[in-house]
């Protein structure tokens, strides 16, 4: 898999209550391409990170209906992964200050 591509499938980790639980459990959340499969997120996350992937569970987030002054519009649908790294490994986004 190219650099190029590694760049395109991952596009941001995911920051909430939910995927803070799922740290615990040595699982991260990342928001990843929609045309992105499970084994393209691992050989990402793998080559990114430096760690060795477990298991990839990628579900497809659907997109809201919005209402704003009677008008109708949605938000855009998404792709979220969660990746399981393997057991004393794990990722760090960067040091903050």
């Amino acid at each position: 898999m190219s650099a190029e591509r590694i760049l395109q499938v991952l596009r941001a980790p995911v920051v909430t209550e939910k995927a803070a639980q799922a740290n615990t459990l040595n699982q991260y959340v990342f928001k990843v391409s929609s045309d992105a499969n499970k084994f393209e997120v691992k050989k990402a996350i793998e080559s990114l990170f430096s760690v060795r992937v477990v298991e990839v569970r990628v579900l497809n987030v659907k997109a809201k209906v919005k209402r704003f002054r009677g008008l109708e519009g949605s938000r855009k649908g998404w792709k979220k992964a969660y990746v399981t790294v393997a057991e004393g490994q794990s990722i760090e986004f960067g040091a903050a200050g």
